[in-house]
């Protein structure tokens, strides 16, 4: 006799790791469909396939399928609070570059042994504020460096000072409108999106 509901289990560990269907499906290595069948309870996880997800959800086999499942709607709800807050906090680069990686580094390892399940979707934030930081000062070092990359000491009239002025602030929108748009993204438990970035931290 079932004590709990495995489906509804996978998918609230699935919710609290900040993954999508399509991303568990892919890091446990079984199909879309069979994610969707098994969290609608339309087939049960058997063999394999449940140590696959077991493998994907950071838990063991046991503790998936006999364990009780403490987890309730409150918890899962402060986990997905707790993401949203945790992007925002990003938005700390607006003061001073550094702070988009600081801050969020701060937060998650001083919460990361209270909140179960949160690593990958910190760190996805953090390797994105370290790409964006380096990106910038890549972009500023060639064109302060513009002769030795044989560039043009000028771009439609402007010298190079004038198009670092006028880069930066495309370099800020594009920041914050990833962490405002993936901060409502994993507050609707949606897949968020924090690419291209250099996978730091794994």
């Amino acid at each position: 006799m079932k004590t709990f509901n495995l489906g509804k289990k996978i998918k609230e560990l699935r919710t609290r790791k900040g993954l999508s269907q399509d991303e568990l499906a892919e890091q446990a290595q079984v199909s879309l469909r069979t994610v969707q069948r098994i969290e609608n309870n339309e087939t049960e996880a058997r063999g394999d396939t449940l140590k696959r997800l077991a493998s994907a959800l950071d838990i063991n086999t046991e503790e998936l399928t006999e364990a009780p499942f403490e987890t309730t709607e409150t918890t899962a709800e402060d986990n997905r609070s707790f993401l949203a807050l945790f992007n925002l906090s990003a938005l700390t680069f607006i003061i001073f570059p550094l702070l988009g990686i600081i801050t969020p580094l701060a937060i998650w390892l001083s919460n990361r042994k209270k909140i179960n399940s949160i690593d990958k979707a910190c760190k996805r934030v953090i390797n994105f504020q370290i790409s964006w930081c380096l990106s910038i000062i890549v972009t500023i070092v060639i064109l302060l460096n513009h002769e030795l990359f044989h560039m043009p000491s000028s771009v439609l009239g402007l010298g190079v000072v004038e198009i670092i002025l006028l880069t930066l602030p495309l370099f800020y929108a594009v920041n914050a409108i990833y962490i405002i748009f993936n901060s409502i993204l994993v507050y609707n438990t949606r897949q968020v999106f924090y690419q291209p970035a250099v996978p730091f931290l794994r």
